[in-house]
């Protein structure tokens, strides 16, 4: 990948194609998928990108077109939990939702296929060797699974690896941490998948956390969504962003009502060290990482504070 600097190459046109239907026996309905590329380059790098509770694939614009116009294909399935669609907790899927989200994310990659062809001119461009995965919010934990996260059952045995191999880095925004006592008493009662081990969460992964994100999900505070970073085995990273809530500064759009902290320079930190941290992760070798880290420090006000291991 060229350039050191993730400002240095000038961002391209992106061309977004949506619905994009995906066969999948078993799940109800089809998996709609929005596809967004930018129209030029080649060797195109991938992220599958899961949303949070109740969004769909039409969100997250911010981070999405960042992506794809400096030269990555982003997949944004809409998973059954979206306020698009009318799965309520009666419906006999509603139990397995979770792992209904994880096959969805693993069915883009199996059917990218017709991914690619949805997009017209994408057909050839596509590196499909670099694929990344990014969440935020549930997403996180969805995605986290596919690094390697396991959910831990009743009598805290880490259930089923439902990692993928295809999948090269992380990208976790605003993730749940632990679960058992750490969960608020609604969580335990309704969410007793949020339970997570990541222990087994060996594929790099960029862990991003605001420190004012305050869940009513967790009796603990807003260190729990650094869960993922400490207690995952490395090599990952922690980003850290001051002043963040959930919504890390408005990464679900622009103007939407659950952004409760809408920051713009908050975001385009975000875009850039994002960015940065794929295109490294992804190729190595690369520069942008080690760039983009000298940057924040080096920053008479920083925006957050960023750590390895």
């Amino acid at each position: 990948m060229p350039h050191s600097d993730p400002r240095a190459s000038a961002p391209v046109p992106v061309v977004s194609v949506a619905p994009v239907a995906l066969p999948a026996p078993g799940r109800g309905e089809d998996l709609q998928v929005r596809v967004s590329a930018p129209v030029t380059g080649h060797e195109l790098p991938v992220v599958v990108f899961s949303h949070g509770f109740g969004w769909s694939m039409n969100g997250y614009a911010p981070l999405v077109d960042f992506w794809a116009a400096h030269g990555f294909v982003v997949v944004q399935p809409t998973h059954l939990d979206s306020r698009t669609l009318d799965v309520t907790p009666d419906d006999p899927r509603h139990p397995e939702i979770w792992r209904f989200r994880v096959a969805d994310l693993r069915r883009v990659l199996d059917e990218f296929d017709r991914v690619e062809d949805a997009v017209p001119g994408l057909r050839g461009r596509v590196d499909r060797s670099r694929v990344a995965a990014a969440g935020h919010s549930w997403g996180g934990q969805t995605v986290s699974m596919l690094l390697g996260a396991r959910v831990l059952g009743a009598d805290g045995t880490p259930g089923e690896d439902m990692s993928d191999p295809r999948v090269g880095a992380g990208v976790l925004l605003a993730t749940p941490g632990t679960g058992g006592t750490d969960l608020s008493p609604f969580a335990a009662e309704h969410l007793p998948f949020m339970n997570p081990s990541f222990a087994q969460m060996t594929t790099p992964a960029l862990v991003v956390a605001g420190d004012r994100d305050q869940s009513a999900l967790t009796v603990r505070g807003p260190d729990w969504f650094a869960d993922p970073y400490h207690l995952s085995p490395g090599p990952k990273s922690l980003l850290t962003l001051y002043g963040a809530e959930h919504s890390l500064g408005g990464i679900p759009g622009w103007a939407v009502a659950e952004t409760t902290d809408e920051s713009p320079d908050r975001v385009a930190l975000l875009q850039r060290l994002t960015l940065a941290y794929l295109r490294s992760a992804l190729q190595p070798g690369d520069g942008n990482w080690a760039a983009a880290n000298a940057e924040l420090t080096t920053s008479t006000h920083p925006l957050g504070r960023v750590e390895s291991r």
